[in-house]
């Protein structure tokens, strides 16, 4: 019975891990799609991220389901409990980064297009840092890789100085061109949501650190620390 139960749990935890995969894909592809849309202004791709964000929404709710549903027939403790609550605080993250998207995509159709401008170039490559966040944090949960989500997390920098670069910019080309403050404060408000997708990258790492260490990443810090002044 006992060899059948843990065989159970682990079929359980593979499909929770599967419908995580499945959401951070989507994450994925929602951020390429809506930055894609951005910078070729189309409206119609936007649109179309906008209203698959449903299907992100969708799976966060199956995965709260099935995860309440494995703790109250499995009862897991230590280790398995911790991965079963991570999913279920992964999930909700990656909602968020869909939502971050899909706030990006609902910029096009409220923006000109635009030919040349500086920020606008910096924008892609930003996205591309906090998308490849995205995706190795996905590939630490799923294989409970500690090293890969600190890799993860001291890749945010690069997003916050990219975060300033632009900003920077977009205030130094409004003051010089006030005929594009408008479409400027939306590019503002893109890099923004870009800034916070690498920020909720970062809390899924740190999720992943404690699940596959048991450590909060504090703690670890203050382990070398120790081990540096010893």
């Amino acid at each position: 019975m006992s060899e059948h139960t843990v065989k159970a749990f682990d079929t359980d935890i593979g499909q929770l891990r599967g419908l995580i995969a499945e959401m951070g894909g989507l994450a994925e592809v929602a951020i390429a799609d809506a930055i894609d849309a951005l910078v070729r202004h189309d409206t119609e791709k936007a649109r179309l991220v906008v209203a698959n964000d449903a299907r992100l929404d969708a799976l966060e709710a199956e995965v709260d389901r099935f995860a309440i549903r494995i703790i109250a027939l499995r009862a897991p403790m230590a280790d398995d409990l911790r991965d079963v609550i991570a999913a279920l605080k992964i999930s909700g993250v990656i909602e968020r980064i869909g939502d971050y998207a899909k706030n990006i995509a609902k910029r096009v159709s409220e923006m000109e297009r635009i030919k040349k401008f500086e920020p606008l170039t910096l924008i892609p490559a930003m996205a591309e840092i906090a998308q490849s966040m995205v995706r190795d944090v996905l590939n630490a949960y799923g294989s409970r890789d500690s090293i890969l989500a600190v890799q993860v997390i001291e890749r945010d920098e690069k997003v916050d100085n990219f975060y300033n670069s632009i900003f920077r910019n977009l205030v130094a080309h409004m003051m010089e061109n006030p005929s594009t403050i408008s479409s400027a404060a939306q590019l503002l408000f893109v890099a923004r949501n870009l800034e916070r997708i690498g920020d909720h990258a970062t809390n899924v790492a740190e999720m992943v650190y404690f699940a596959a260490t048991g450590l909060y990443l504090s703690e670890r810090e203050q382990a070398e620390k120790g081990e540096s002044a010893g």
